[in-house]
């Protein structure tokens, strides 16, 4: 049985990277117009940044929402996450030679907020169910 706690850790790594790839996406042109200097830092490229995040946000979103909808069955969930991550996949591979640089943006954040969505609910479902099991005990 997987700990509750790292199930926990996931969902919260996950929204964590996920308004990391938001605040990227909105802010970024906002410093780079302000700030050129900053335009040599890696940082701010964004096809290597949306690459690493896509590599950390997969794996730990496929894993806690896995679980949880394995002790949860929420369907809703499952999905929200899902489509989040298939967005940010498809920006990912696709980037801005299908989107454009507009498009790219708000297929990101629209991808990144489904899958924080999702590992909110997942967290919530989680703690509420964990204290009910705990109030019958």
């Amino acid at each position: 049985m997987i700990n509750n706690k790292l199930l926990s850790l996931a969902d919260r790594s996950a929204i964590t990277l996920s308004t990391l790839c938001v605040i990227h996406c909105l802010l970024s042109p906002v410093i780079l117009f302000l700030l050129p200097t900053l335009t040599s830092l890696a940082i701010f490229d964004d096809e290597h940044f949306h690459i690493w995040l896509l590599y950390a946000v997969v794996p730990i979103s496929i894993f806690a929402i896995t679980f949880g909808y394995v002790h949860q069955r929420s369907l809703p969930v499952l999905v929200t996450a899902l489509v989040g991550i298939a967005i940010l996949v498809l920006v990912g591979v696709l980037g801005h030679d299908v989107f454009g640089e507009t498009g790219e943006v708000i297929a990101s954040v629209v991808g990144a907020a489904l899958v924080g969505f999702g590992h909110v609910q997942n967290l919530r479902q989680r703690k509420s169910g964990y204290q009910a099991y705990q109030a019958v005990s």
